[in-house]
């Protein structure tokens, strides 16, 4: 499929190296893209040298405070709607940056957290690095999690229970050299909502990697639409089937089970 592409031009100065390209898809999240795009001009790191947004709903493009983005902004427009996987793939396909950078609209940013995600990603065996989520209150999120079972989904719903094991993070912001990204496959197009993020983690472990929480943090509330929503609640539980149904779930079973708690992910 092909869309229209609609490129920012560049500040003018070069880049510094190592380069980032980053993906954000906005589902009518106008004024939250805005919003994040703004942060990310004022305090983002030189390295970020392209950002693609997809929109997959109709919108206005964003408009800079400035005479124009400190980055390069290619603005891709989908005819119809596509899945999360789809959209980040299409996005960072044909990359050329040295890494690359999955994004969220609804996180924001109160200090440049890329900095500190190069340097976390730049460790030996780190697959991909990603920041601590807090709420607006400034509480942690449960970001890191173990992967859902149907027994870890009972103690966690059901029981309560705190999850003491970092299996996986989600999707809401990570940061991956291109060459990991292109090994692993970029994410999988049969999840369309919801398991994408868990499927990829795993199989970035799978692939020899590990993940590093970086020395930074966003903020970052999950929206939690499939506890609110019927359709976005058949979803989940479909994804969660397709995950439990798969190969990848079941190597990676065997391969966590030998990494204990404290060497699943590594800080920097």
């Amino acid at each position: 499929m092909t869309y229209p592409t609609v490129s920012a031009s560049n500040a003018g100065s070069q880049t510094a190296q190592p380069t980032v390209v980053v993906s954000v898809v906005s589902h009518g999240h106008g004024a939250m893209i805005e919003r994040l795009l703004r942060q990310m001009a004022r305090l983002g790191t030189p390295a970020i040298s392209r950002v693609v947004l997809t929109q997959n709903l109709p919108e206005p493009a964003p408009q800079p405070e400035q005479n124009d983005w400190p980055f390069v902004l290619e603005l891709r427009c989908n005819p119809s709607p596509l899945g999360f996987s789809a959209n980040h793939n299409a996005a960072l396909a044909g990359a050329t940056e040295n890494y690359v950078c999955v994004l969220n609209p609804d996180v924001e940013w109160a200090k440049d957290p890329m900095a500190a995600l190069l340097r976390a990603v730049a460790l030996p065996g780190v697959g991909i690095a990603y920041p601590l989520q807090l709420d607006a209150q400034g509480q942690q999120q449960d970001s890191e999690r173990e992967v859902p079972t149907p027994w870890s989904l009972l103690r966690r719903y059901g029981c309560r229970r705190k999850e003491l094991r970092a299996e996986w993070v989600n999707g809401a912001m990570w940061l991956l050299p291109r060459g990991v990204w292109q090994q692993v496959g970029g994410l999988d197009v049969r999840y369309f909502m919801y398991c994408e993020d868990v499927d990829f983690c795993l199989r970035v472990r799978l692939a020899g990697y590990t993940l590093a929480r970086a020395q930074a943090s966003v903020e970052h509330a999950g929206q939690r639409d499939s506890h609110r929503h019927w359709r976005s609640t058949l979803w989940h539980i479909r994804s969660l089937l397709r995950l439990w149904t798969s190969g990848v779930f079941w190597r990676s079973r065997t391969l966590l089970r030998q990494i204990p708690a404290s060497a699943l992910t590594i800080t920097e």
